[in-house]
């Protein structure tokens, strides 16, 4: 195993709550988590390692900007060993940057999606190595995806 940890990024709410659902795979990593500061982030990731990102980030420059400077700091810092994500738009400069740092990133298309991919995965796309789908109906859009099956 890495003496690397894994980046945990999501926004909070349902995304967060997802990457949460791997504990079985998280547990026994060193890890950090990227995410929004809200309740029920500060409440579920209380003995975790988290970096605070800041929103809201649809379609808001100024926080894609500072997020970015966040990615660039976090992933300096922690040269992590890949980098993992359900979304929303926090994902992308952490992908974007681990992408060109040569880091794995694994981007899992969220479980209410069924018919067309969320924005995050359709920006993210070309900087991740391995998709995810919790729906085999997801492939549709995600052909090369692994279907795993749902998070929750």
């Amino acid at each position: 195993m890495s003496d690397r940890p894994v980046l945990l990024v999501a926004s909070s709410g349902g995304h967060l709550t997802q990457l949460r659902s791997l504990r079985p795979w998280w547990q026994g990593r060193e890890r950090v988590w990227v995410t929004f500061r809200t309740p029920d982030a500060e409440s579920s990731l209380a003995d975790e390692s988290v970096r605070w990102a800041h929103h809201p980030t649809t379609r808001h420059v100024g926080n894609l900007l500072r997020n970015t400077v966040l990615a660039l700091r976090v992933m300096r810092a922690r040269r992590p060993a890949a980098v993992v994500s359900t979304g929303a738009g926090v994902a992308l400069p952490f992908f974007v940057l681990a992408w060109l740092m040569r880091i794995p990133t694994v981007y899992i298309e969220v479980y209410d999606r069924i018919d067309t991919p969320t924005l995050t995965a359709r920006l993210c796309k070309p900087f991740t190595r391995l998709f995810l789908a919790q729906w085999e109906e997801q492939r549709s859009f995600m052909p090369t995806a692994i279907t795993v099956g749902p998070l929750l």
